[in-house]
């Protein structure tokens, strides 16, 4: 039930909840990725069919967004977001008993159903549990999960793949999942908007919107437009590294798996809780500023990182190729909390979750779930540092589409206060 005076320690519990469920969503999707080489060998698949395990998984997760969107803004937020809590963490699981690659195909898919209802929902959710001033920051606590997450996945999934086999990896990190269902679905909540409410009081038509009529409002508002394509660009980019870093150090500087994602692992967690927190403090800096604030931070992040990230692949080193990773992921990482924050920004409270869905749906389409086949398609033909090198020009377009996006923005901020379309 909605609860307009929830005590700010309440709001602190509920943002700590999400912040544990948004770990475990992250370690349960990355900790594929670090055991890439192991399922390499045992099912002796090629780089693209082992690329596509991380593609069928974004798939689903883009496919069914889009309904779990207008389900979010119609129905109980906190029931769609344990009822996916519940999928991805059995389908995990479940990856841990699969024979081949078929039945791992399959599971991986399921996850990403699963992920998909709680990536629609719960960033819209705790903006309603904070004023506008702090969405940056808060939301960049949330976004904690993408660095601390994705490093414990390797971290687990090497260590655990390496010492129990990868089957063991998925059973183990899949489980721990459960026992947030619960506490998650009888969290109370805000009025739906937050400090915004007030507006879907005037705003009525917001809600009888059809899930046509409400897709098609986010064409017309270009910061939406520009932010979702900066975002798809940097998408394709980082998730491509993401699954494929791993297995670079393992064949170009000859690691063990488990040393590989260690460091790997280390690099990100500290380069992402750096970039995340500080990013959401100078985003919300400089939005007090200017309109702008937000992308400009998320612009320049890109394009400070580019040059770190080629760098990062050429080096013969392995310790300057790590250190490389470290700086190139701390700027890359200044973008997540302000990036999600326009979103929020630029769309009327009636519609966010399904704006989330619309960004969640083209970001992936147009990323990750194309990138690691892509990627290993080129791999197979090239070579695993030649196909990875074409990553740094395509975070740079991610800075040039947000500095394209800060043409809109104050316009289209305006427009969301009042009107839903």
């Amino acid at each position: 039930m909605a609860d307009a005076s929830l005590s700010l320690s309440y709001r602190r519990y509920a943002l700590g909840l999400l912040l544990a469920v948004n770990l475990l969503n992250y370690i349960d999707r990355q900790v594929l990725f670090a055991v890439f080489p192991l399922i390499k060998i045992d099912l002796a698949i090629s780089d693209t069919a082992l690329g596509f395990l991380g593609s069928a998984f974004m798939f689903s997760y883009m496919l069914i967004a889009p309904l779990f969107g207008w389900l979010g803004d119609r129905w109980s937020r906190v029931k769609l977001a344990a009822g996916g809590l519940v999928v991805w963490s059995v389908a995990t699981a479940l990856a841990g008993f699969a024979p081949g690659y078929r039945t791992l195909l399959a599971a991986r898919a399921t996850v990403g159903v699963g992920e998909a209802s709680f990536g629609t929902v719960s960033p819209g959710l705790i903006a309603d549990f904070f004023d506008r001033e702090r969405r940056g920051r808060v939301l960049s606590w949330f976004y904690l999960a993408i660095p601390v997450g994705s490093a414990l996945g390797y971290l687990l999934g090497g260590i655990l793949g390496e010492r129990l086999g990868w089957h063991a990896a998925f059973l183990m990190v899949g489980l721990p999942g459960l026992a947030l269902a619960i506490p998650i679905a009888l969290l109370r909540t805000p009025p739906r908007g937050g400090e915004d409410a007030p507006h879907l009081e005037s705003a009525g038509p917001g809600k009888a919107l059809s899930p046509a009529e409400g897709y098609r409002t986010f064409i017309k508002n270009r910061s939406f437009v520009f932010n979702t394509i900066a975002m798809a660009t940097m998408t394709f980019a980082i998730g491509g590294l993401a699954q494929w870093i791993p297995s670079f150090l393992y064949r170009t500087h000859a690691v063990s798996v488990e040393k590989g994602n260690t460091l790997f692992g280390a690099a990100t967690v500290l380069a992402g809780i750096l970039g995340t927190l500080i990013g959401g403090w100078l985003g919300d800096r400089w939005q007090k500023r200017t309109p702008k604030g937000y992308l400009l931070v998320s612009g320049w992040g890109f394009l400070a990182g580019t040059p770190f990230a080629a760098w990062a692949l050429l080096a013969q080193d392995l310790k300057v190729c790590i250190a490389a990773i470290f700086v190139a992921e701390f700027f890359l990482f200044l973008n997540t909390g302000p990036l999600n924050t326009v979103i929020i920004n630029v769309t009327h409270p009636a519609i966010r979750a399904m704006a989330f869905a619309v960004n969640i749906f083209f970001i992936h389409a147009l990323g990750d779930a194309i990138s690691p086949s892509i990627l290993g398609w080129l791999s197979d033909h090239w070579g695993l540092r030649n196909a990875l090198l074409s990553t740094p020009l395509v975070m740079a377009l991610a800075g040039i589409f947000c500095f394209v996006c800060g043409r809109y923005i104050e316009e289209d901020m305006k427009r969301a206060e009042v009107e839903p379309s």
